[in-house]
C-alpha cells in the first residue's frame, strides 16, 4: 500500500504560456544582407573592381575662371559686401551636416574681425611697437589659418566634381584671392546644381466624357433595330 505522506516522484506537467508573438511585417525577414567585404568599387566603363586607394583623376576644368566674378552679379556683390554669408552658403551646399550659420559666424569672427582689428591699429597710439608686431603677426597667422580652413572646403568641392587645382593650390588661392575664390566656388556649385534639375513631364488626365439624352436615344434605337433585324 502506498504511503500517502511520501512525495510523489512524478512531475506535474503545466501548460507553458505562449510568448507574445512579435509583429512581423510581410517580407521583413527577406531583407538583403550588406556584406562590406563584397562591396567593391567598380569602373563605370568596364565594370572591373578597383582598389580602395583609387581616386579618379582631377582633370575637369572649372566652368568659370577665377576672375569671372562679373558673370554672376548676385554672388559678386554678396562676396564683396558679405563674404561670410557667401562662405556659409558654399559650405552648406558642399557639406549638408554643417549649417551655414556656423561657417558664417566663424568667417565673420576670424576674417572680418581680423580685418577690422588691423584697420583699427593706427588709431591706437600708445601701443608698444613690439606689441604691435605681435598683433600683426597674430593677424597674419589667423589669415593663413582661415585660408587653410576655406581651402579644405575648396578641395572637397574639387574632389566632388574632379576639378583641377587652378590657378594653384586651394589654400594659396584663398590666401591670395579669397573673395574671387568664394565667388568662383559659388558659380561652380550653382552650375552643377542647375544641371542636375530634372524636368518632370506633366500628364493631363483625359477629359470626362458625358452622354447626352440624344445620344442615349440613338443608342437605344440602334439596339432595337438590331434586335428586330435578328428576329426577322
Amino acid at each position: 500500500m502506498a504511503d500517502h505522506g511520501a512525495t510523489s516522484q512524478y512531475v506535474k506537467l503545466k501548460k507553458i504560456q505562449d510568448a507574445p508573438a512579435e509583429d512581423i511585417q510581410p517580407g521583413e525577414l527577406n531583407q538583403p544582407v550588406s556584406v562590406p567585404q563584397l562591396e567593391v568599387h567598380r569602373c563605370q566603363e568596364c565594370g572591373q573592381p578597383l582598389p580602395e586607394s583609387y581616386e579618379p583623376p582631377a582633370d575637369e576644368a572649372w566652368t568659370t575662371g577665377i576672375f569671372g566674378c562679373a558673370e554672376d552679379t548676385e554672388s559678386c556683390w554678396k562676396g564683396l559686401l558679405c563674404p561670410c554669408v557667401l562662405f556659409g552658403e558654399n559650405v552648406e551646399n558642399i557639406k549638408e551636416d554643417v549649417p551655414h550659420t556656423t561657417a558664417c559666424a566663424c568667417h565673420a569672427i576670424f576674417v572680418e574681425g581680423g580685418i577690422a582689428l588691423g584697420a583699427a591699429m593706427p588709431m591706437f597710439y600708445g601701443i608698444d611697437p613690439q606689441t604691435s608686431c605681435l598683433i600683426i603677426e597674430g593677424l597674419l597667422f589667423t589669415w593663413w589659418m582661415c585660408a587653410v580652413y576655406s581651402g579644405v572646403f575648396r578641395q572637397t568641392l574639387q574632389r566632388k566634381y574632379h576639378l583641377k587645382n587652378t590657378p594653384c593650390d586651394p589654400c594659396m588661392v584663398h590666401c591670395c584671392m579669397h573673395w574671387c575664390a568664394l565667388c568662383q566656388e559659388h558659380r561652380e556649385m550653382k552650375g552643377h546644381l542647375s544641371d542636375n534639375i530634372e524636368i518632370s513631364a506633366i500628364v493631363n488626365p483625359p477629359a470626362m466624357q458625358e452622354m447626352s439624352m440624344n445620344d442615349a436615344r440613338d443608342a437605344t434605337s440602334s439596339e432595337n433595330s438590331a434586335q428586330t433585324h435578328q428576329q426577322g
